[in-house]
């Protein structure tokens, strides 16, 4: 008797919700989506996507964080492992920023979803900072401990980090940048980040 292979599993509602959000921003953009819209897509009542979803921007929300999930649990791995912290600092900075510029090509609508978060300095957007910050200052702490930075102030050289490398690390400004070649973008990226580390080396910060 020949045997019959087993269905996948269904998503659950609120993943399945999320995936009709998400391919409703690709196609419209966001502020084209209506709690409405996504229930009926679904199947189902409004009333019951507010049973998942508390409102559009908590939808939204989730929507952003699903892309971004990926990302900082790879920063929290380059911030872990066990390479010289100036190897690690440029790669977790090179990282995100290749991130960003991938979905501004890639994915426009996301990334403008993540543009809007940022300007409005949504919770998600503060989230995502947060822990970039984390990862940044679990590199230089681990840097002041082996003698290749010379910090006074952890909190401070973290923000002094953030700031220098602004240009590189804001949605932004990337997308402000988007028709400027790779390679010239982050080449200066490269120049910027070797002043950066150099003044943790000297210390006084």
């Amino acid at each position: 008797m020949a045997l019959r292979s087993a269905s996948p599993p269904k998503p659950s509602t609120d993943l399945r919700l999320l995936d009709l959000a998400t391919e409703h921003v690709r196609r419209y953009g966001a502020a084209r989506l209506t709690v409405t819209e996504i229930a009926e897509a679904a199947g189902m009542s409004h009333a019951n996507v507010y049973r998942y979803f508390r409102s559009k921007t908590a939808l939204l929300e989730a929507v952003t964080a699903t892309w971004l999930a990926p990302l900082e649990a790879g920063l929290r791995i380059i911030a872990d492992a066990p390479d010289p912290a100036h190897d690690k600092l440029e790669r977790l900075l090179f990282t995100i920023h290749r991130a960003y510029r991938d979905k501004l090509a890639t994915d426009p609508k996301i990334f403008d979803l993540f543009c809007a978060a940022t300007a409005q300095n949504a919770e998600i957007a503060r989230r995502h900072q947060q822990r970039i910050a984390r990862a940044i200052q679990r590199i230089l702490d681990e840097g002041h401990g082996s003698g290749t930075y010379h910090i006074n102030d952890q909190g401070g050289a973290v923000t002094f980090v953030i700031d220098a490398m602004y240009r590189f690390l804001s949605p932004g400004t990337l997308r402000a940048d988007i028709d400027s070649p790779r390679a010239e973008i982050e080449n200066r990226a490269v120049r910027l980040l070797n002043l950066v580390s150099q003044a943790l080396a000297r210390g006084g910060l």
